[in-house]
């Protein structure tokens, strides 16, 4: 699998990544041979190479497309994520639905549960509301920012149903799930991000991943968090070896730069290491290994931070020239560090999850 993901890498996203990133093209048919060529199916049951769940292998197909397009290893996750919202759900019927489908790429999706992640934390309220009818919901309200979305694709979202909070499945365009102007970025712009409207729109029973948030997102928060470092693995060592790929007298003064392609290789090598010890076991919810699953998501961002920066440094003046590929992958960078959870989101979920820790060890 890992081959066929690498060939389509280097024959049809290189040659792509500048327009994806200055033009904004989404690459759909990237996309679609990613997941024929088994890309998005390694994390559900019954799908992936070995038939189980195996999210390192998911985590590695989604790197190595980060190494050459960060918007389109977004893209990888968010149809990781959708496909994990399936693998989780609580609806057999629906997984048996859709599931085969999202992990071959047939059935392209994103996913809406920034705003809910973020109202678990206390960070924002929820967007969403919604009311029972017969056979399902009537729901209200806008999602600012929805990717790997465009007419006919499904994501996973969250609304507000009385005392509870219901994780379901929609498809943009229809019943009352419609696109709305959205916001221009100063990168990934080839990602098919839009708001959504929900204007009175049915979602059905058949469509309802779960009847508790709360349930939900304890089940799929640590493969969420694990599979999102994948972007940020694929970043560094991209970094690293464009540093390498300089000339050589660029190189010789770039030796006394305090972070290099070797010191870069030995610091991802070592956080590849952990995410895939964690990514052995993402049905865990022991306090200590949720509390490393964030550190190790945290720490992605960081590092990612310092490599492209870092690479900035060692391209010198030709890293500042519009449409170079070193400034590209400074914004993408940046993206990787504010996208939900942002560095802020992660650091005081930890501080939050140490400080009840403590609290714990000191009773009697």
């Amino acid at each position: 699998m890992l081959g066929r993901v690498k060939a389509i890498v280097q024959s049809d996203l290189r040659p792509l990544a500048a327009r994806i990133d200055e033009d904004g093209l989404y690459p759909a048919h990237v996309l679609k041979n990613l997941g024929l060529a088994g890309a998005f199916a390694q994390h559900h049951d019954g799908f992936g190479e070995d038939h189980a769940i195996n999210l390192q292998a998911a985590i590695r197909a989604m790197s190595s497309v980060a190494e050459a397009c960060l918007s389109t290893a977004f893209c990888v996750w968010c149809q990781d994520a959708f496909g994990w919202y399936l693998q989780n759900s609580e609806n057999l019927g629906l997984r048996a639905r859709l599931q085969a489908d999202a992990a071959s790429g047939a059935a392209l999706g994103g996913t809406g549960l920034s705003n809910p992640m973020k109202a678990l934390s206390g960070v924002e309220p929820l967007r969403l509301k919604g009311r029972r009818v017969d056979g399902g919901y009537r729901v209200d309200g806008v999602l600012p920012w929805v990717s790997n979305l465009e007419d006919g694709h499904y994501f996973g979202f969250c609304f507000e149903a009385g005392a509870t909070v219901v994780t379901a499945i929609a498809r943009l365009g229809f019943d009352g799930v419609e696109s709305r102007k959205g916001a221009q970025f100063i990168a990934l712009e080839g990602t098919a991000t839009r708001a959504v409207g929900f204007k009175n729109a049915l979602i059905p029973d058949e469509m309802i991943l779960s009847d508790s948030l709360t349930r939900f997102a304890k089940r799929i928060k640590p493969g969420f968090l694990l599979l999102q470092t994948s972007m940020a693995i694929g970043l560094i060592r991209n970094c690293a070896d464009l540093m390498r790929a300089l000339p050589s007298r660029v190189r010789a003064v770039n030796a006394y730069l305090p972070i290099g392609p070797g010191s870069l290789d030995e610091l991802v090598d070592a956080m590849e290491h952990e995410i895939m010890r964690l990514a052995e076991t993402p049905s865990e919810q022991a306090p200590e290994y949720l509390r490393r699953v964030l550190e190790a998501r945290l720490e992605g961002s960081r590092l990612a931070l310092d490599a492209t920066q870092a690479l900035m440094l060692h391209a010198g003046s030709s890293a500042y020239l519009r449409g170079s590929i070193y400034s590209r992958r400074l914004r993408e960078s940046y993206f990787i560090a504010i996208v939900t959870p942002a560095t802020k989101h992660l650091l005081k979920d930890i501080s939050e999850r140490n400080s009840s820790l403590q609290h714990t060890l000191m009773q009697p």
